[in-house]
């Protein structure tokens, strides 16, 4: 296998703006210190990208699906631990389409 140069500057390049602009995005934010209702709205601004992700996937996912995203949300809302909401979900939707 042949280490190409014009390979590995592309794939550093990329890296590096990646960087920059996750680390650019902070800094900005650091220095401007944003105003309290900006600083609370970007603390739920991951929540919301992962939302968007899964939504279409449940829409489009059927009864075991949707019942599985229901399970997931119950325990997340009773016990706040990501990992136990993960793991009922996961066992939720194996357990309908193993039954089915």
């Amino acid at each position: 296998m042949e280490l190409r140069a014009d390979v590995v500057l592309a794939i550093l390049g990329m890296a590096a703006a990646t960087y920059l602009c996750r680390a650019g995005g902070y800094a900005v934010l650091r220095a401007l210190r944003p105003p309290p209702f900006l600083a609370r709205l970007l603390q739920y601004l991951p929540g919301c990208i992962f939302v968007a992700y899964i939504m279409p996937g449940i829409a489009l996912g059927g009864v075991g699906v949707w019942v599985a995203a229901v399970a997931t949300l119950l325990v997340q809302w009773r016990t706040g631990n990501f990992a136990a909401s993960a793991v009922a979900g996961v066992s939720a939707l194996w357990l309908i389409r193993g039954l089915g």
